[in-house]
């Protein structure tokens, strides 16, 4: 899925439209760090891949910047377990089994 994924710093989070729909990914950021907090799809859209495909749009984002990360909400941490070659952004010290 193709996701028009826009940074929104001044709601710190990254989001789409899609179907109508906000969906997002709440953040907190620093100079090297970035901290994913929480993902949101409404539920009328769960199950369609889009958090996914939110998740990895964020994820190039994050590696385009240059950008420690810090996953906190299970949806992005569940991802990173089935797609390991996304680890490399982790901060180190931080497990995801």
């Amino acid at each position: 899925m193709d996701l028009k994924v826009t940074d929104n710093p001044s709601k710190k989070r990254y989001e789409a439209v899609v179907d109508d729909s906000l969906v997002f990914i709440e953040y907190i950021k620093t100079k090297e760090k970035i901290y994913l907090t929480h993902t949101e799809v409404p539920s009328a859209l769960e199950g369609k891949g889009i958090g996914s495909s939110l998740v990895l749009e964020v994820l190039e984002d994050v590696e385009r910047q240059d950008l420690t990360l810090i996953p906190l909400c299970p949806f992005v941490a569940l991802y990173l377990k089935k797609h390991p070659e996304w680890k490399k952004l982790v901060m180190k010290g931080i497990n995801i089994e």
